[in-house]
């Protein structure tokens, strides 16, 4: 009798269920997407064919399925599965799990896997529980995270887990998850007559942005709001739109640095319509105005540099804009800054001339300062006694090496060396202003050489 009622209540909890739970996949065939980690002969694959199954981080966007895989592992691994939640879960809880795990390894049963959504979330002491026996192999951890692992979680949990990204589905993968859950008569709306038309799957396949639970939250929607009467129920582009609203731009700490990336290498690349749509994104996802046109105002120096020089000085311009007026209006500034940008002249001889510099000073030998670029008034320096050199003395070298004013030229330029040793660090390019400054550049080189063998 016990049996019986408990079958009931776990048959009203499936049927209370939302559609995107009870349609999650119950073997590794059916699950959608993510070929690259359990396609045939991938690598996730082959550890569950092997039985190898090791500590695991599950990482991507949500409704990608990170959660139905953990699962998906512990049936096909046939391990005690225990899911928790990384925010929620005390040391308590922690030691309990381990504690049994650790009594089924003991008893020959295997040892669970510990499931703990939101890994990114685990406090010190949490870690400090779980680590341990993790290594010692007492219990599997499976972690799931929206997150960059390797930014949100702790070194430790990361260089104990097998990484796994999982990417958002296709927009055909999503449409083939929405016609299964309409054909499926145990789990989904097969014994209802639904006609959906292909523009709303492709509607909900679009605005889902790859998250299969939003799809079928959507679909749900559509269905449990239509008329249960009416025969066949018609499920239009204009129901699907109702039924799914505009979708939060998905904009975790992996997208920052996506996105940036993106717009950044967009303005690199001259492309300016792909730049105003990651900025777009950027905004959308709640960025600061002010952390992007702090990267527009850096790349306008390290991309665009000499090859044209109004660049930097619009970056400044619009940093200030953007600090004075904010949003919305900030949007304009940003987008006319990019764009100029992308469509710039581009150069970075300016930014490898300085860190090629950079390079020579903390990895060479120092070069001296050539005694008649030296300032005469500084402190002595050190003559060949050890004793220093008196000033009056300094100065006196300093004229038998003289230094000669290069406003006193003709053309302001000498033949003095400024540097002491043959080195090149600048080499502008032959683009935009900077070929004009590679053309002076070629010039100065050749008059200094000129005057240098007159000297000689």
């Amino acid at each position: 009798m016990a049996d019986l009622w408990a079958e009931r209540r776990a048959e009203a909890r499936r049927k209370a269920a939302p559609l995107a739970v009870r349609l999650r996949p119950r073997t590794l065939d059916e699950l959608v997407g993510q070929t690259h980690i359990v396609g045939e002969g991938k690598l996730l694959r082959r550890m569950l064919l092997a039985d190898t199954i090791t500590s695991l981080i599950l990482h991507g966007p949500p409704g990608t399925g990170k959660t139905t895989l953990a699962r998906l592992i512990a049936a096909h691994t046939k391990k005690h599965f225990v899911a928790e939640n990384a925010a929620s879960v005390g040391v308590k809880r922690i030691r309990e799990i381990i504690d049994d795990s650790a009594r089924r390894v003991e008893a020959g049963s295997g040892r669970s896997i510990l499931f703990l959504d939101e890994i990114h979330r685990f406090t010190k002491a949490q870690q400090d529980v779980l680590l341990g026996d993790v290594e010692r192999g007492l219990v599997t951890l499976v972690g799931a995270t929206t997150e960059n692992p390797l930014f949100a979680c702790n070194a430790a949990l990361v260089s104990r887990s097998t990484l796994f990204r999982l990417e958002p589905l296709s927009v055909e993968d999503i449409k083939e998850v929405l016609r299964r859950a309409i054909a499926d008569e145990e789990r989904g709306f097969g014994k209802l007559p639904i006609e959906a038309s292909d523009d709303a799957l492709e509607v909900w396949a679009i605005k889902s942005d790859g998250d299969a639970r939003r799809a079928l939250t959507a679909l749900e929607v559509a269905v449990m709001s239509s008329d249960q009467n009416t025969k066949p129920i018609i499920i239009d582009r204009a129901i699907a739109e109702e039924s799914i609203q505009q979708k939060a731009a998905v904009y975790a700490d992996d997208e920052h640095y996506d996105s940036a990336s993106a717009m950044i290498k967009s303005i690199r690349g001259s492309d300016p319509d792909a730049a105003v749509y990651w900025i777009a994104r950027m905004l959308e996802g709640g960025e600061d105005p002010r952390f992007i046109v702090r990267r527009l105002a850096i790349l306008a120096s390290e991309d665009i540099g000499n090859a044209d020089p109004q660049a930097v000085v619009m970056a400044a311009s619009a940093w200030t804009l953007v600090e004075r007026i904010g949003l919305p209006e900030a949007r304009i500034t940003l987008g006319q800054l990019a764009t100029y940008l992308a469509l710039a002249p581009k150069s970075n001889a300016s930014y490898v001339a300085i860190d090629a510099a950079l390079a020579d000073v903390r990895e060479g030998r120092t070069i001296p300062v050539p005694m008649h670029l030296r300032d005469p008034n500084s402190s002595p320096i050190a003559d060949d006694s050890g004793k220093g050199m008196k000033m009056r003395d300094r100065r006196k070298a300093n004229a038998d090496e003289r230094y000669e004013y290069s406003h006193a030229e003709g053309d302001s330029i000498t033949g003095q060396d400024y540097l002491g040793v043959p080195k090149t660090y600048y080499e502008p390019i032959d683009r935009g202003f900077e070929a004009d400054l590679r053309k002076r550049l070629a010039q100065i080189k050749e008059l200094r050489q000129q005057k240098r063998g007159k000297s000689d």
